[in-house]
């Protein structure tokens, strides 16, 4: 595949990059928005000819509503939802490229959450599904704007296999790592197990995955890894910061993260710390 180029103003070629980037504590603020200052150097980014794609663990209909609400549908914009699970095409309005977790593996892990008193959820294609409406799923629901669907089995009502599931413990975090270690000494490399905070643990295939879903979209673009570009903050992001050319962990990052990563910003999520990486980073020759 011939690798995607830009022809700047004065006639000389430069090669496009591609900054894949988290959602939450690294593109928004806080308050789950994006600030003026860093939509506006994201504005000059893609105008210059290089792409966008937003990563995260939130499901699509979430991540959607946020592009919208900041502005951020860009030509041929590109989503990776559910940690990687799908990578969806604004433009085609369809999948690009999809894993899901089989049903089998959906009723251990529900099993085992339940023994251990873990709120356990997974999703429709535009709902959360759990048991019931309980202070978890509450928590959750201050960001992730999505209709619950309550069942006794939440896995026997999805019709289809799920792109992951999600267990959230809001006290104690010991209690998720023992369930992390139970499935994956039942699981082994079949299903990737990964916090995306201390309060919340995922569950999705180990074919999905932040990193395995940047090197996908590199290729369908034809843009070359080492010309990536990479930012996050929390544990389920590291995949993507080893993946990328250049990883960029966030001042706000969790310490694991920051080994992770080839440059840390100087400020914070609140104070367009990934704006600023990406004027020195990306911008910094035109």
């Amino acid at each position: 595949m011939k690798t995607e180029t830009i022809r700047r103003p004065d006639g000389a070629e430069r090669k496009a990059r591609i900054l894949f980037t988290d959602m939450d504590g690294t593109l928004l603020r806080n308050d789950s928005t994006v600030s003026p200052h860093t939509k506006a150097v994201l504005d000059r980014m893609t105008a210059a000819g290089h792409r966008l794609v937003l990563t995260s663990g939130r499901p699509l209909d979430s991540m959607l509503e946020v592009m919208g609400e900041a502005g951020l549908f860009y030509p041929d914009t590109l989503l990776i939802a559910y940690n990687g699970s799908l990578t969806w095409d604004c433009t085609a309005h369809t999948a690009l490229f999809s894993h899901t977790l089989p049903f089998d593996v959906c009723r251990e892990i529900y099993a085992a959450a339940k023994r251990r008193g873990i709120h356990f959820q997974t999703y429709t294609e535009h709902e959360i599904v759990c048991e019931e409406e309980d202070e978890e799923v509450r928590f959750y629901r201050r960001r992730i704007h999505l209709p619950v669907l309550f069942s006794a089995d939440p896995v026997s009502v999805l019709t289809e296999p799920p792109y992951k599931v999600h267990a959230i413990h809001l006290t104690d975090h010991a209690r998720l790592e023992g369930l992390k270690a139970e499935v994956e000494e039942r699981f082994g490399d079949r299903v990737t197990a990964q916090f995306s905070n201390s309060q919340y643990l995922e569950f999705y295939s180990s074919l999905s995955g932040k990193g395995n879903a940047i090197l996908q979209v590199c290729r369908h673009f034809g843009i070359p890894v080492e010309n990536s570009y990479s930012a996050g903050d929390a544990p389920n992001d590291i995949s993507m910061l080893l993946a990328a050319g250049t990883g960029i962990a966030m001042k706000n990052a969790d310490p694991e993260v920051k080994e992770s990563a080839d440059y840390i910003t100087h400020y914070d999520n609140e104070h367009d710390g990934l704006a600023d990486a990406v004027e020195l980073l990306i911008l910094r020759d035109g």
